[in-house]
């Protein structure tokens, strides 16, 4: 306990003392350069003695901004590492996914708490995600981020990333899977969902004997993928390093300054609904916070580095399960979170909407943004699977309310940054929507320290 004190402490006296010479000298860059590698070297003791996977990540998130910083070049060339990292998590999701709901339904034959976990998660989602639209939308409004902003500069012949158009019909036929094969290969959580729910019902309709061959294969295979994500865990620290390094040297830190108050904006907003929604939501269903926190922090990480949802899901899953929430439920309400309660992406999504409109000098009444926000409540849903889903949202926003598309580069410019935190937010949604539910269920249970 005193070393887990002592080394943060070293840390800042390290790293103030550093500035101080810095202030009193004003020698500029090189002393600039000392204090942040005796910094990130005392980051680096402190994890090595700490031991675990959080202060890795941590500790590999300040390397990678130092490398991409002082070496932009060589940087985007680190891509790579963390797009490995990202591919050997991904092989990882669809069969995890499959073996733990089968289990998980076949394994009780309990069909009827299908259905109430299913209309329990579904209205849960709704009011969070609600909430989350809300406060986007208060947060743009007070700050009037976009307002005054020029974009005249922005190219004509600038174009957006090609994006899908979605209709309501695509959005309903993209739940249901057309081929399983393609929806692991392409990644469709929910199709994926939706094919081993169905699949675990059919299993546990077959007597005995036929379904026991079948439940014992998906309970190895579940067991076979924990163990895969642990080796996995083992690189994660370079594929966040790598992620954060090709994020500093392709972007650099000076877009921050630009659209400084538009990041803010996002990061505040997502801070009060973390502190006044999901907080007093944990507090409501007497949920340790602590506990909830240290048990999902490595997952956090994970998906802030490397702005993928996906990358968390297998670490959240295995870190629910020990914290005490039954592997039944985990499985289903989690993956069924990744598409319908994206906390962090509907509120970035209201407040980007009107920040469109402030950048362009257009005024939206109140009640032409709370339609806004009701249209956003049901396009924003299910659409998880879909190539970079908020782009297709706010392309289809813009174009039902007459907005321009030209702002829409500004928010681009940093969208790795505020994806960054987005999907952090999503994590701890969805992660304590699986707790809230077990609440209901009756099934959580502590798992002892």
């Amino acid at each position: 306990m005193e070393n887990r004190i002592r080394m943060p402490l070293l840390s800042c006296f390290i790293t103030g003392l550093a500035l101080a010479l810095f202030v009193v000298l004003g020698t500029g860059p090189l002393v600039i350069n000392i204090v942040s590698w005796l910094f990130i070297a005392s980051v680096c003791w402190y994890a090595i003695q700490k031991m675990s996977l959080t202060t890795w990540i941590v500790a590999s998130m300040f390397i990678g901004i130092k490398i991409g910083y002082d070496f932009p070049e060589f940087s985007v060339n680190l891509k790579v590492v963390s797009q490995i990292f990202l591919r050997l998590i991904k092989t990882v999701i669809a069969p995890l996914l499959f073996a733990t709901l089968v289990v998980g339904i076949a394994g009780h034959s309990d069909l009827k708490q299908v259905g109430r976990l299913g209309w329990k998660s579904l209205l849960y989602f709704e009011i969070v995600t609600t909430l989350a639209l809300i406060i986007g939308l208060l947060a743009i409004n007070i700050t009037q981020a976009g307002t005054g902003l020029d974009i005249s500069s922005i190219s004509a012949h600038e174009t957006l990333p090609d994006v899908p158009k979605q209709t309501f019909n695509d959005v309903l036929l993209h739940i249901f899977p057309e081929n399983v094969a393609k929806a692991i290969y392409e990644g469709q959580i929910l199709q994926v969902v939706v094919f081993s729910i169905l699949f675990g019902i059919g299993l546990a309709l077959l007597n005995e004997r036929q379904k026991q061959p079948m439940l014992h294969f998906c309970e190895s295979l579940s067991e076979v993928m924990f163990k895969f994500t642990s080796l996995v865990m083992y690189v994660a620290p370079f594929g966040v390093g790598a992620a954060i390094s090709f994020t500093v040297g392709k972007m650099g830190l000076g877009i921050l300054v630009n659209l400084f108050y538009l990041l803010a904006t996002l990061y505040l907003a997502l801070a009060f609904f973390l502190l006044f929604v999901l907080v007093p939501i944990a507090l409501y269903f007497q949920i340790p916070i602590i506990r909830f926190w240290k048990a999902i922090a490595d997952s956090v990480a994970l998906a802030f580095a490397t702005t993928s949802s996906e990358s968390a899901m297998p670490k959240a899953m295995e870190a629910l399960e020990k914290f005490g929430v039954p592997r039944k439920i985990v499985s289903f309400v989690l993956p069924l979170g990744y598409s319908f309660n994206l906390d962090g992406t509907t509120l970035y999504l209201s407040l980007a909407s009107v920040f469109i409109a402030q950048a362009a000098g257009i005024h939206l009444s109140w009640s032409q943004q709370i339609i806004m926000v009701f249209t956003l409540m049901v396009t924003s849903k299910g659409v998880a699977g879909v190539p970079r889903a908020s782009l297709v949202i706010l392309l289809g926003t813009a174009s039902s309310f007459g907005l321009p598309v030209e702002p829409i580069f500004l928010i681009l410019g940093i969208d790795e940054l505020m994806d960054m935190a987005r999907t952090s937010v999503n994590v701890i949604g969805n992660c304590l929507a699986a707790v809230v539910i077990a609440k209901t269920e009756n099934e959580f249970i502590i798992a002892s320290s």
